[in-house]
């Protein structure tokens, strides 16, 4: 291969690995959010009663009227909102593309006036800076916001507890559950050493910094249960024990609001109700005969959300590196390299958005380089099973979240590992057979090829070879008609030597 064509390529590596190092990482490799930010507070609404501003109001036609009027007098006068609902579904894991689709949707529902946004939820967790991003559209959005877990056994798991914590009304169907927000952290030891100080200060370190972790997020959803004027006890215990709740012992414990069977059972228990906004303003809800938006994620949010998979990213990753190994191979295909480079920076960026561990990313690069070493190097299979091994231990320390869809499993690393091995010597056995094989195009091809002598003029010899007139030379004078084999090619000029000294056509 030439210089030119090593220094394209390397440029390719380094052009992906900007665009990589660009894009923003998450601190820590937390897999699940858990540090507290910014949160708006606000102060109980209902002072007379005692209760939350987004209690239920109280019915008319009390047999008091004195009481009602003391009522009415104590309550901040409510403004009442549009009847028009926007709906965003979320189900899967949180993550960027979530992020923008919801915070999205919340601009969209605020610009058209909607007086209400119901999130559905039904997801088991997600990443850190993905989660603080909706907690902070829903604590600043101007339009109440309705956490609602639902179908029938969905669950809020991890950070799903966070969002329906920070939602103005929380909500659940029945056989629903939320809960179990530990957080779990990546690329950070608290395994035992071996047996030394070292490994005893590795382990204390990882216990530290476990703690650390826990502790954040047990303040940062104990604070939203405060604003909220839910259980603040059930919240710490989700975070420090990863307990969880059923939506019948949620209700009767006050972590939501109400139990709803779906979404217009949900409106039509909300119609009345008074919320107060973080930015004071006291709010009447009116659903009793809603206008209800479906809002579906778009094609990007979609795309996002696909690669946002670490078996995806794999697969691209994977691909990336057979686009440019094929490439290398036979220089001048073009499509090989270009899918394979595209392949390569959608993979770099689906790792950027998930909580990966860069010595499983790393282990993972460093079996692939090997196993393709082993097609050029006479290592013996060294090279070729210690790629196999170092793939497969990378792909077991990628991720380690808990949370299934973050984690690869054994058999999907071993299956790759293997696969991307039988690939590479099956592609590298058919390009060193080639590069074995007799040349067949190009002036090289001339080499051992036979011909007859045509004429002669003033001492110079010319032969017919391969339907075309060279000038050929010998030890000795040629006679026309005598078959020559080429040995050698000098400029335009070959070098032959004689087959027969049977001379068909006489010299006249």
């Amino acid at each position: 291969m030439s210089k030119a064509r090593l220094l394209g390529f390397a440029c390719c590596l380094l052009a992906g690995m900007a665009v990589w190092l660009a894009q923003p990482h998450t601190e820590s490799g937390m897999s699940v959010p858990f540090v507290a930010d910014a949160f708006a507070a606000t102060q109980p609404a209902d002072a007379a009663a005692g209760k939350p501003e987004n209690m239920p109001a109280p019915q008319s036609g009390t047999s008091k009227p004195e009481q009602a009027a003391d009522s009415s007098a104590a309550r901040p006068a409510a403004k009442t909102l549009s009847n028009h609902v926007t709906v965003l579904r979320v189900a899967g894991t949180i993550n960027p593309a979530t992020a923008d689709f919801i915070t999205e949707g919340l601009d969209q529902a605020r610009d058209q006036g909607a007086g209400l946004v119901v999130i559905e939820l039904d997801t088991p967790g997600g990443l850190d800076t993905s989660m603080r991003s909706i907690v902070r559209g829903i604590l600043a959005s101007p339009v109440p916001v309705v956490g609602f877990v639902s179908p029938g056994g969905a669950r809020a798991a991890s950070a799903g507890a966070f969002i329906l914590y920070a939602c103005h009304v929380a909500a659940m169907t029945p056989a629903s559950n939320l809960g179990a927000a530990s957080p779990v952290s990546i690329g950070m030891s608290g395994g035992e050493g071996a047996g030394d100080s070292k490994g005893a200060d590795k382990k204390s370190e990882g216990d530290t910094m476990t703690r650390k972790v826990t502790n954040d997020a047990a303040a940062y959803i104990r604070s939203l249960a405060q604003l909220r004027g839910r259980n603040v006890d059930f919240a710490e215990k989700a975070v420090v024990e990863a307990i969880s709740m059923s939506s019948a012992e949620a209700l009767k414990d006050g972590v939501i609001d109400l139990v709803a069977n779906n979404v217009p059972d949900l409106l039509s228990k909300l119609d009345g109700r008074r919320i107060k906004l973080d930015d004071g303003t006291v709010v009447a809800l009116n659903t009793a005969n809603p206008v209800i938006e479906h809002i579906e994620p778009d094609w990007r949010t979609q795309f996002l959300t696909l690669i946002a998979n670490p078996q995806v990213a794999v697969m691209l990753m994977m691909v990336g590196i057979y686009g440019l190994f094929f490439e290398i191979l036979s220089p001048g295909a073009t499509l090989p390299g270009v899918a394979g480079l595209i392949s390569l920076l959608l993979g770099m960026y689906a790792f950027q958005l998930m909580p990966v561990s860069w010595s499983g990313v790393g282990l993972m690069a460093a079996g692939t380089t090997m196993m393709i070493a082993e097609v050029f190097l006479p290592s013996f299979g060294a090279l070729g099973i210690g790629g196999i091994i170092a793939f497969v231990l990378g792909g077991l320390m990628l991720t380690n979240t808990g949370i299934q869809a973050y984690d690869l499993s054994l058999p999907f690393v071993v299956g790759v590992a293997v696969s991307s091995a039988a690939l590479i010597f099956i592609a590298g056995g058919f390009a060193l057979r080639s590069r074995r094989r007799a040349v067949v195009t190009g002036k090289e091809q001339m080499v051992g090829s036979e011909g007859v002598v045509t004429f002669l003029s003033n001492g110079t010899q010319y032969a017919d070879i391969r339907g075309e007139s060279w000038q050929v030379r010998g030890d000795r004078p040629f006679a026309v008609g005598e078959r020559v084999r080429v040995k050698a090619i000098n400029g335009l000029v070959l070098q032959v030597v004689s087959v027969d000294s049977a001379t068909i056509c006489p010299t006249r």
